[in-house]
């Protein structure tokens, strides 16, 4: 990537933050980010609806408030009919319009495999952007939604598990980060990111680095979907979370008793996951109370930022 040195860019992709800050005003930056990706159910209406709440996922991480999407499509016109698209536009439409934003344009094109997603355009004030690299020794690490979502798309692709039976992944999936967004900043969070691709201890790996900092983690304590454990044990692995695993490397250190299927979904690849928010230890229980009362699919400590090796976790 081009290195930026404007200073009005605020964030860019050197710390490998969910999005790129653009100040425009002394109280004013634009967050600005993409995301979309395959289909991870069958029903297109969810389809769209996920691929919403991931896309805006990144700005909430931010701290930052979405106003305006732009939606990104791939379609195989000539296999799959343009109806089924309307429901995948409707679902991305609908949860676009439960945060607050307009979806104003987007562009498409002939695809041999669908893809949606959007570009989600938020605002924030300079001063009170939470970005990945303010964690601090000490600060307590809590989780907003549990994991398992790679997981258990995996089952159903490999038809061990019936569309019905991914109804509490879809609600996770397709819960905004809204409400976990302000109650980290209620609660003054030092640093955030959300919790997708890379799983969740690939992108503490990311916070830590960023912030010159290391963790330890309790296994025990991250909140796993219904059913993912029992999958993960039945070889339900996505490729994304095996190359999460092996990227991870000397990264994590592992107690020995930490079982193979806890490791798999600590590493699992994510869709439209929690935040993942560092904020002081006299603050954790405000945070946890707050994101309770805006329903968060979960509100987990999980762990602590201690000083060491930045990057660097254990997991007890």
């Amino acid at each position: 990537m081009p290195v930026a040195t404007d200073p009005r860019i605020l964030v860019d992709a050197s710390t490998r933050d969910d999005a790129a800050v653009f100040q425009v005003a002394p109280d004013r930056a634009i967050v600005a980010t993409v995301d979309f990706f395959t289909p991870i159910v069958d029903d297109a209406y969810d389809f769209g609806r996920i691929a919403a709440a991931n896309a805006l996922s990144d700005v909430y991480a931010m701290g930052a408030t979405p106003f305006v999407v732009l939606n990104l499509v791939g379609w195989p016109r000539g296999t799959l009919p343009l109806e089924l698209l309307g429901d995948v536009l409707r679902g991305g439409a609908d949860v676009a319009r439960a945060a607050g934003a307009f979806v104003v344009g987007g562009h498409s094109v002939d695809d041999a495999e669908p893809k949606f997603g959007m570009v989600a355009i938020g605002e924030a004030h300079p001063a009170r952007l939470v970005t990945n690299a303010g964690a601090r020794a000490g600060d307590v690490l809590v989780l907003t939604k549990p994991v398992g979502t790679g997981v258990l798309a995996t089952a159903l692709k490999r038809d061990l598990l019936a569309e019905p039976e991914l109804a509490e992944a879809v609600a996770v999936m397709t819960t905004l980060n809204a409400g976990a967004a302000r109650a980290m900043l209620e609660a003054g969070a030092h640093a955030a990111t959300d919790v997708t691709g890379f799983g969740l201890l690939g992108h503490l790996h990311s916070l830590l680095r960023a912030s010159g900092v290391a963790a330890d983690i309790r296994a025990d304590a991250v909140p796993l979907l219904a059913r993912a454990r029992e999958f993960a044990e039945r070889g339900a692995i996505p490729g994304g979370t095996r190359r999460n695993l092996e990227s991870l490397g000397d990264a994590v250190r592992w107690d020995p008793g930490v079982p193979e299927p806890v490791r798999v979904l600590l590493a699992d690849a994510q869709t439209s996951g929690g935040l993942l928010v560092a904020v002081p230890e006299d603050a954790a229980g405000a945070l946890v109370a707050a994101l309770e009362r805006a329903a968060a699919p979960a509100a987990a400590v999980i762990g602590r930022v201690r000083a060491g090796q930045p990057g660097a976790i254990t997991v007890r």
